[in-house]
């Protein structure tokens, strides 16, 4: 028998994983007060109670008695701080803070970092944002500006990433002025101005975000390393993309790809290359041979190296891609093929812009109504979750396909592989 508090820690965790209330979990055979009880650590747990806890719960008994190695969350962090290279201490961790009794809120945080981490990476925005939540609020009570910077600024990225601007804008501001009231280094404040001007741009603030580029270029760039200076030209390029300027928005994105070789850092240099493939082929019209080299250069390393959701926002790329380059049957065949796999895990704007292409597709295939549907459904959803410069994206989507279908060229019989590359396109 799983000895306490561990019991009642793994008791209370497995309730609200089921959504229940204490009420709702005892039923009629339990007071909640003798559960409240147990999930306190007062009372040991007796095997009829166990039995009873799991059958409402509808899990084996093992779920709530299972062995528990004992070990502390401060040996498991040193223990996989220590581990070869290669080596994955994830589940190591996770059983150890499930276990954790939170007396050490310092190492908790750190394993809350590694381990929201591990899910932003596995492409988990719901695991990974519920790790930063507590995260902000451990960051908070230990009170140190750092922390409280470091959390805010993943948190916002993640609410960004989910498509939830109202949390991230926010989160992204709070991160800047903390940092701001702090002073302190470039490193943090800079993380903090990126996300923010990325956030501002998501919402179709592009003054405030330009206001903020030239604070980004003119204080904190000549400061920074050469990758927080690649990251932060990359969402300064967009902001300038979102302009219409698409010679400073290709000049930005020149200089960050060329202040980093692939033995810098791999990860970094094919994410730089990824991201300006996406902002090129955004611009109006798309700079198809840019995206074309870039997209060449991070492809083999990804398919060597790349995590699934790297793998997926790959292919997501080479068929918005496609799609330019009038490669129509390629640019459906890689659409549908990621909309109808299992798991995917790519971000909210990458998932919407992915639908808007097979809305397109569908429209140039002759099921005009379908496809209309699909594309004003994406519309009023993004306009919904207050992601303008995304609505604003898909309603021009919409407007230029239907021009494109309508136009003269293609009634008389232009071949519609032709069309996307048309000169004067909209953004993929």
């Amino acid at each position: 028998m799983l000895e306490q508090p561990h019991f009642g820690r793994r008791l209370k965790r497995l309730r609200l994983a089921k959504g229940l209330s204490q009420a709702g979990l005892v039923g009629e055979g339990m007071s909640t007060g003798y559960l409240s009880r147990l999930e306190s650590g007062e009372r040991p747990p007796t095997e009829r109670a166990v039995a009873y806890l799991a059958r409402r719960l509808g899990v084996d008994t093992s779920a709530l008695t299972g062995p528990w190695d004992g070990r502390s969350l401060t040996g498991v962090l040193a223990s996989v701080a220590s581990a070869p290279p290669g080596s994955d201490g994830t589940a190591a961790l996770f059983r150890a803070i499930e276990e954790d009794p939170g007396e050490d809120p310092a190492a908790r945080w750190q394993a809350l970092w590694l381990l929201s981490g591990a899910a932003g990476r596995d492409g988990d925005h719901e695991l990974e944002r519920a790790r930063l939540l507590e995260l902000v609020e451990l960051g908070d009570l230990l009170e140190e500006p750092d922390l409280r910077v470091r959390s805010r600024v993943r948190y916002a990225r993640c609410a960004r990433d989910s498509g939830d601007m109202r949390a991230a804008g926010p989160a992204a501001a709070e991160a800047l002025s903390l940092a701001r009231a702090a002073q302190l280094c470039v490193s943090d404040t800079l993380a903090a101005l990126t996300v923010l001007v990325s956030v501002e741009t998501e919402l179709g603030h592009l003054e405030a975000a330009d206001l903020h580029v030239v604070e980004l270029e003119r204080d904190l760039l000549p400061r920074a390393t050469a990758a927080q200076a690649a990251e932060a030209l990359w969402v300064a390029a967009g902001v300038s993309a979102r302009q219409g300027d698409g010679a400073t928005a290709r000049a930005r994105l020149e200089a960050a790809l060329g202040m980093l070789k692939g033995q810098d850092d791999l990860t970094l240099w094919t994410r730089l290359r990824t991201a300006a493939t996406a902002t090129v082929l955004q611009m109006s019209p798309p700079r198809v041979d840019a995206a074309e080299r870039w997209l060449e250069e991070a492809a083999p390393v990804l398919d060597l190296i790349g995590t699934r959701p790297q793998l997926q926002e790959l292919r997501a790329l080479q068929a918005h891609l496609a799609f330019h380059q009038g490669r129509l049957d390629d640019a459906r065949a890689l659409t549908r093929s990621l909309i109808t796999g299992e798991d995917l895990r790519l971000s909210y704007r990458d998932r919407v812009r992915l639908s808007v292409l097979d809305g397109r597709l569908t429209i140039l295939a002759g099921r005009a109504d379908e496809g209309i549907a699909a594309l004003q459904r994406l519309g009023r959803q993004a306009t919904t979750s207050g992601n303008l410069d995304l609505a604003a994206y898909v309603w021009q989507a919409l407007a230029t396909t239907l021009a494109d279908v309508r136009s003269p060229e293609t009634r008389r019989g232009t071949s519609a592989p032709d069309v996307p590359g048309r000169r004067g396109s909209s953004g993929c």
